[in-house]
């Protein structure tokens, strides 16, 4: 299997090169600087709403990386009943969504509070609330313990052809590991917030300390220390989203590294340059916020029925495809009649407008 980094003599003191780095940093500083001012400048409840869009995001990209894909409007809607903010479209969230949110709020809302090992059992524990990860029973808010015989793998491709990325180290050595990550992480306040959140994710991944949700985990950590960085519990641009885009260049970068020597510089530039990157793909965010927050002014008095407003919400967010009214009518879970009448009053009501010839190729979008 080769050499991985945790096996090298001077585990975990890593170095990078500071010229390459530092002028990197302050590139990426100065962007986060500027993004900052331009959201402080919006008001408060735009404010509000680029910081739920974020989150959302956030959350949705992050298990995406995973491979597992969430409900949208659940998380959208769950995250918003924990932040107290009154919006259309609310929806049930399932426990398994509502434990993610609370695990993911309780990072970055809690930004200045220690990490302990509690805590990380705790978001662990949210994550996997039936203590299962897919069919598999595995060991919830606790460090894992497999034996060494069954090391922990990162593994891909199909069964009896696997390739293995990476091997974790043994669980034996976890509790001294974490104990190490964790007093680092809470006492060392030399490190620039940024540069942290870069060698923290990098840590915690590569200790590997769970049977699953490792990612997940490391990702938000990184969150709570770049909410750290931005001194502020709202997030207006999402690593995670950014990560998702470049999933390939992310697993490749964290092998490479993980299998390379005590000198990270690779990944440390690859993070931060990604974390640029995110700060420009916020303009998205931002766009989207807007168009919202001009619909709903223009709108104000407008009566809408929880169906349309389900709807309108999705729209405003980015229907995936074209909306007709067979969607309407599957993700209501009403009539074809009830779903043509809701659209047919919100034409009237010049929400809505059809976008093609008509017939049963009829879509509908928001009226400019």
């Amino acid at each position: 299997m080769g050499i991985y980094i945790y096996q090298l003599p001077h585990w975990p003191r890593f170095s990078w090169k500071n010229e390459t780095i530092i002028s990197l940093l302050t590139e990426i500083r100065n962007k986060q600087g500027r993004l900052l001012g331009r959201m402080e400048a919006m008001g408060f409840s735009l404010q509000a709403e680029a910081n739920l869009q974020t989150l959302t995001l956030d959350i949705l990209k992050s298990f995406e990386i995973e491979g597992e894909m969430l409900d949208a409007l659940q998380v959208r809607s769950s995250i918003a009943r924990r932040l107290g903010m009154d919006i259309a479209g609310l929806v049930p969230a399932d426990r398994h969504v509502d434990g993610i949110v609370e695990m993911m709020l309780d990072a970055t809302q809690h930004y200045k509070t220690d990490i302990t090992d509690d805590r990380l059992f705790g978001w662990h524990a949210a994550l996997f609330p039936t203590g299962r990860s897919g069919m598999f029973k595995i060991k919830v808010g606790n460090w894992r313990d497999n034996p060494i015989n069954d090391p922990m793998q990162v593994v891909s491709e199909a069964m009896g052809k696997e390739k293995v990325h990476f091997q974790a180290p043994d669980a034996d050595r976890l509790e001294d590991e974490m104990l190490h990550f964790i007093g680092w992480f809470n006492e060392d306040k030399n490190l620039d917030p940024v540069l942290k959140a870069a060698v923290a994710h990098f840590w915690f991944i590569t200790l590997h300390p769970f049977d699953d949700g490792n990612g997940r985990i490391a990702r938000a950590i990184a969150d709570m220390q770049l909410s750290r960085a931005d001194n502020s519990s709202a997030r207006f641009y999402s690593m995670s989203a950014q990560i998702r885009k470049e999933r390939k260049e992310y697993y490749d970068i964290l092998e490479t590294t993980q299998k390379g020597t005590m000198d990270i510089t690779l990944w440390l530039t690859w993070f931060l340059e990604c974390l640029g990157r995110s700060f420009e793909a916020s303009q998205e965010t931002l766009a989207i916020v807007l168009k919202k927050a001009k619909f709903y002014e223009r709108n104000a008095t407008t009566q809408l029925n929880l169906r349309q407003q389900k709807i309108i919400s999705k729209l405003l967010d980015g229907f995936d495809g074209k909306l007709n009214s067979s969607k309407w009518a599957v993700i209501t879970k009403t009539s074809q009649d009830t779903a043509l009448r809701d659209i047919q009053d919100l034409i009237n009501k010049n929400i809505l407008k059809k976008e093609n010839s008509g017939g049963r190729s009829t879509s509908y979008d928001l009226c400019d």
